[in-house]
């Protein structure tokens, strides 16, 4: 449902706009993907089309800002202690699960994304390392593996009804898991 164009309060309203662009961005990058036209999203969060882009340059922009919570729940849970791969696996599974958009992050070519996805892989060694140490995990598995499984798995669940998405990503979880464990 469209939101109502809010009266232009000028710059005393840049924090909030900047917030509802990156709320109605979440929401619809959730459903419609990584694609979904900017001019919804502006519309979802009640600003025009000049407010988005002063906030936000170009899509990627806007996707980095979504996906900064992604991040910082994805560093926050590499650093409790005893945190093993598996979590860290199911977290970034239940974040592709949460939103269309997040797979095709995974697979954009654009630096600022591949940055994000280097973070990514950086958070996940940790936890290779103890894997592969404990032996739960093939030597020959690399993080850049686990991204790729991350990727595959993604696209998977852009394809199909969100409803579907949680057994559809266990079922291929434990497909993958033939590769990557002994």
């Amino acid at each position: 449902m469209p939101h109502a164009r809010r009266p232009n309060r000028g710059p005393s309203a840049a924090a909030q706009n900047r917030a509802a662009l990156i709320a109605a961005a979440r929401e619809l990058f959730a459903t419609d993907g990584y694609d979904a036209p900017l001019t919804s999203i502006a519309r979802a969060a009640g600003v025009g089309q000049g407010s988005l882009y002063r906030h936000f340059p170009d899509r990627v922009s806007l996707a980095l800002a979504v996906f900064d919570d992604g991040i910082r729940a994805l560093e926050a849970r590499a650093a409790e202690p005893g945190t093993t791969l598996d979590d860290m696996m199911a977290l970034i599974t239940e974040q592709a699960i949460a939103s269309t958009a997040f797979i095709d992050m995974v697979s954009a070519k654009d630096p600022r994304i591949m940055a994000l996805r280097d973070q990514v892989a950086a958070l996940l060694e940790g936890g290779l390392a103890e894997a592969r140490a404990a032996g739960r995990v093939h030597d020959h598995v690399t993080t850049d593996d686990l991204v790729t499984a991350v990727g595959m798995i993604a696209g998977l669940l852009a394809k199909i009804p969100a409803e579907l998405r949680r057994e559809t990503a266990e079922r291929a979880w434990l497909l993958l898991r033939k590769g990557i464990e002994p």
